[in-house]
């Protein structure tokens, strides 16, 4: 059976516990090899991915984005569910919620930040008007809904470098610029995800105030304690999602940079 569906578990969402009948499987891509547990939820196959590692050892700006997203299309992965702790600037996006984003700014500084290097690969310009893909977003809005979950629809996620948290100063920019979210993982592994014609979509869980909009200093453990109050409600959304997923969805993201399918009377 193909791996059509993927989660990326961000930092707090290291179990693959969540799948049956669980398998480990390392796959090889020009970028580094990747390590993925492979099970199934209600009879489709699912990819689990550790971003940082079972054990979170490696840090946000260490990641093999590449490799990554590269060795889930290998496996012939179509969608990704990824998860994701961030830092809210707005104060109606409160700690211990969920947001569905639907946009990004960039401050990362030292990454790769695509597949196309101008070597065999070539040199490809993707459109990132909607850089999330607005389909998945709305399988994750339909399953929060249905579980009674309380959600945002959108909101857009801020990605910088780390592993160091944001000054205060960084934030008041970030909020003018219209950041709603601050993280540091969420780019590149979304520009790869559309280069790789993938569809994408990111679960932010909020777990904090951010630099100046918290009353007190930030720090991992605070993450990580939010992380697990709110660990069944984050599975209970992904296996939700999962399950109104089609396996054989088409969507303009397969499609982001081979342009389309050639249509039977040659339009396309």
């Amino acid at each position: 059976m193909t791996v059509r569906i993927a989660i990326i578990g961000g930092t707090g969402v290291y179990n693959p516990e969540i799948l049956d009948d669980i398998r480990p499987e390392q796959v090889s891509t020009p970028y580094g090899d990747i390590s993925v547990n492979i099970g199934s939820y209600r009879g489709k196959e699912v990819a689990f991915m550790a971003r940082h590692g079972q054990a979170h050892t490696v840090p946000p700006h260490r990641v093999n984005y590449r490799a990554n997203i590269a060795g889930l299309k290998r496996l012939g992965v179509r969608s990704i569910l990824a998860t994701a702790a961030v830092g809210s600037l707005n104060r109606a996006m409160k700690p211990g919620g969920f947001v569905f984003v639907d946009q990004f700014l960039d401050f990362t500084k030292s990454r790769p930040q695509t597949f196309f290097d101008g070597d065999q690969n070539g040199v490809v310009h993707c459109d990132f008007t909607d850089p999330y893909c607005p389909e998945l977003r709305e399988i994750l809005v339909r399953a929060a809904w249905e579980l009674r979950q309380p959600a945002a629809s959108g909101g857009t996620y801020a990605c910088t470098e780390g592993p160091r948290f944001e000054t205060a100063a960084e934030i008041t920019m970030i909020r003018q610029l219209g950041g709603d979210l601050v993280g540091m993982t969420g780019v590149p592994e979304v520009v790869l995800a559309r280069e790789a014609e993938m569809c994408y979509a990111t679960i932010a869980m909020v777990t904090n105030f951010a630099a100046g909009i918290s009353p007190a200093r930030l720090t991992h453990e605070e993450v990580l304690q939010v992380m697990s109050l709110n660990a069944e409600n984050l599975r209970r959304l992904i296996m939700q999602a999962i399950s109104l997923i089609d396996d054989n969805r088409e969507c303009a993201c397969h499609w982001a940079v081979s342009g389309g399918p050639v249509l039977s009377n040659g339009e396309g």
